[in-house]
């Protein structure tokens, strides 16, 4: 059972909201290159954590290299090279399309999960396929609007959803590598597996990393401070007083939240048409991660 909400843990999650949705925003608005900044902002993060795991978990760290936990440290390593397609996919989506429908579309996570876990054998509730579909007639919607702005929104769109499969796949191999590693280890070795991933693709591809101007580097250390670190922490902290479905559902609220930004500061307005798909893929993916939930909460089939 769950305690009461106390204030400091209702201003964790509204902190946590606002920090997750500045992320797209942020994006469209730093003069840089979506594969840069996806880079920095997971160096930088592995500069920040890195010490504290050298000197809290360096056993645990050894134990990865020549212990009994390498298993967890190959699941690590290509849950970061997922994490890098997510960021090279998504990020650039949030430049070329508008930022309410890259968000939209890239929070379609859950119902790539739930299609992993089809492909994997096992069945989906059908409170489940129910979202799926919502959730798709959603995302055909919301590009099919983008069809009479531009081509290169409707290419916003397909790697924004790109990305959605990718963190899906992110998300699986994470939780494998978690049931032994902390949380510090297991963020510090994924985000630089990460980085470094980025960093080979920004060189082959001849990205500019550097040479900015001030108010980039501000939004670049924005992300990082924001979506990459304290959002996602205060998600952490929420947990130990709300349920992971909750936490879930309130993370959609990214989605009108980075909207209303984009709107706020960078007048950005995605086309009318449009509004209907968002609030249809959103509402799917609500149903799906409840129906995930009362699945999970499911006692076991007996086996005969």
């Amino acid at each position: 059972m769950h305690h009461r909400l106390d204030p400091l843990t209702l201003a964790a999650i509204g902190l946590a909201v606002v920090s997750v949705s500045s992320s797209a925003p942020l994006i469209a608005y730093a003069a840089a290159p979506a594969l840069a900044i996806a880079f920095w902002r997971n160096f930088l993060a592995v500069g920040v954590l890195g010490p504290a795991a050298l000197v809290r978990r360096r056993a645990e760290l050894r134990d990865m290299v020549i212990g009994d936990r390498r298993r967890e440290a190959r699941y690590s390593a290509l849950a970061g090279v997922a994490l890098a397609v997510h960021f090279a996919t998504w990020m650039p989506s949030a430049q070329l399309t508008s930022v309410a429908t890259a968000t939209a579309l890239v929070a379609t996570q859950p119902v790539w999960q739930g299609l992993l876990a089809l492909a994997q054998g096992r069945r989906l509730r059908p409170v489940m396929w129910l979202g799926i579909g919502i959730a798709v007639v959603g995302a055909l919607l919301a590009t099919g609007a983008d069809l009479g702005t531009s081509g290169k929104a409707i290419v916003g769109d397909l790697l924004a959803l790109a990305g959605a499969m990718a963190a899906a796949v992110y998300t699986g191999l994470g939780e494998r590598a978690r049931t032994v590693l902390s949380t510090t280890t297991y963020t510090l070795v994924c985000y630089s597996v990460c980085a470094a991933a980025l960093l080979v693709v920004c060189l082959v591809g001849g990205v500019r990393l550097g040479g900015y101007g001030h108010t980039t580097w501000l939004a670049v250390l924005g992300i990082v401070a924001g979506a990459q670190l304290l959002g996602h922490s205060m998600f952490n902290y929420a947990l130990r007083k709300v349920s992971a479905t909750t936490v879930s559902m309130l993370i959609l609220l990214e989605v009108p939240g980075a909207a209303l930004i984009a709107w706020l500061w960078l007048g950005q307005v995605p086309p009318a048409a449009a509004y209907p798909g968002l609030a249809l893929l959103v509402a799917g993916v609500a149903v799906v991660v409840l129906g995930s939930a009362r699945a999970a909460r499911r006692p076991p089939e007996p086996v005969v």
